[in-house]
């Protein structure tokens, strides 16, 4: 039950945050939103507030902001339609009605002729008396069918109306706001835990080459084979690039200077060749709120380049499609993080979103990043691409990324219940 709650909560706050990016730049451009939705599937709660239906949904897969003129949405009304009209007091239409099973007292009908709900918001037809009359149609008027009201969108407020700025800061806003929410994890762990000063102090000794060497808890490694060393990650580079040679160690300790030789020894791990000398790490922590900025910002970089590198191996084949995980693989790996702590699960929610933001930044159909290569092409060409072809290359990219879903969750499914 923990760990399911775990899991909503930090796969949901990415997405919310994600969501929040393309919304917020959404409305600063303009653009009319439609739907903010956490999760996908059938509506569990929805609350419409001005021009926006906020909901959550059933499947904890993700989100969208469906902005108008975005998803195909206007309604055109051709020659000979029949229609049901409410005017306001300056007889402007507020209401069209597209079927005829809901009559009003003040309802008009007309026969259209011809209809403009995006640039000149007007309709044309034959009223109940054969005359060709025009309407003006209201900025914020409601298109009701079987029930359902519909804003419309006048074409300045549609995502397509935008400059290719606008539309691509809309774009790229998502994954920035995943960036950005990792930077706030980690600043808030570099707050409440301490910086760690990453200085190469050995914790403990629990193996036989440092045993050997006399290393103690509370040593300071200063340098090995006379070269520096500054942070543990060194101090691990160095070891492991020995390649089990002898090394030098110059150490501090209680303010003495020691020097030690030491030769690492080979160990196996997940079918990869190892060098170790047998000490634990743990690194002093000092709370400082500069230094934790730096810290956010030092780790929203180290991990969008190390994700960086393990798609680069996926490219080159040196990781396989067994290796990615979907849902079901990021619900267990939380339920494993989730042991060791509340801080642990912070870490493990800012990687996730880094994580997420690059998935969504890489150039493919129905991606994020696919739509800003259209953009980037609009851009070259000094015109858009066919909205139709465009849509049908985003159609088939999200068919193929579903089918990758279900082979990943498969495969999932295989390794931890099976």
């Amino acid at each position: 039950m923990e760990t399911t709650i775990a899991f909503i909560i930090i796969f949901g706050s990415i997405v919310f945050f994600h969501e929040l990016g393309h919304f917020i730049f959404a409305k600063r451009a303009g653009i009319m939103v439609r739907e903010f939705a956490i999760g996908m599937g059938p509506k569990i709660i929805g609350i419409t507030k001005n021009e926006t239906l906020y909901t959550i949904r059933l499947l904890p897969i993700g989100g969208y902001v469906r902005m108008a003129g975005d998803d195909m949405d206007s309604v055109e009304l051709q020659p000979g339609f029949r229609v049901g009209l409410i005017l306001n007091k300056n007889e402007e239409i507020i209401k069209i009605f597209l079927n005829q099973n809901n009559q009003q007292p003040d309802m008009l009908f007309l026969e259209t002729e011809r209809a403009d709900l995006e640039k000149g918001l007007w309709i044309e037809g034959y009223d109940e008396e054969e005359r060709l009359v025009r309407y003006s149609v209201s900025r914020d008027a409601m298109i009701v069918e079987n029930g359902k009201e519909t804003l419309i969108a006048p074409y300045d407020r549609t995502f397509n109306s935008k400059a290719l700025g606008k539309r691509s800061m809309t774009i790229f806003a998502g994954p920035l706001f995943n960036f950005i929410l990792a930077f706030f994890i980690f600043l808030m762990l570099g707050l409440i835990q301490g910086v760690p000063t990453y200085e190469p102090i050995i914790t403990d000794v629990n193996k036989g080459p440092a045993i050997d060497a006399g290393m103690q808890s509370g040593d300071l490694v200063t340098k090995i084979d006379g070269k520096p060393i500054d942070t543990w990650q060194e101090l691990a580079t160095t070891i492991q690039e020995s390649a089990g040679e002898r090394l030098s160690f110059e150490l501090v300790r209680d303010g003495e200077v020691i020097n030690s030789t030491i030769t690492p020894e080979q160990v196996e791990r997940d079918g990869h060749t190892m060098w170790q000398i047998g000490v634990s790490y743990e690194s002093p922590r000092e709370n400082n709120p500069l230094k934790a900025i730096v810290f956010g910002a030092d780790q929203t970089i180290s991990w969008i380049g190390k994700i960086f590198e393990l798609l680069g191996m996926l490219v080159t084949g040196q990781f396989t499609i067994d290796a990615l995980s979907g849902p079901v693989g990021i619900y267990k790996a939380t339920e494993e993080v989730a042991q060791y702590g509340v801080f642990n699960l912070m870490n493990w929610a800012a990687v996730l979103s880094i994580n997420l933001g690059i998935m969504n930044l890489l150039p493919l159909p129905a991606l994020d990043g696919g739509r800003l290569l259209f953009f980037l092409f609009e851009a070259i060409r000094g015109k858009p691409i066919d909205r139709q072809k465009e849509g049908m290359v985003h159609f088939v990219g999200i068919m193929l990324l579903m089918v990758l879903m279900v082979v990943v969750t498969w495969n999932d499914i295989q390794r931890f219940f099976f």
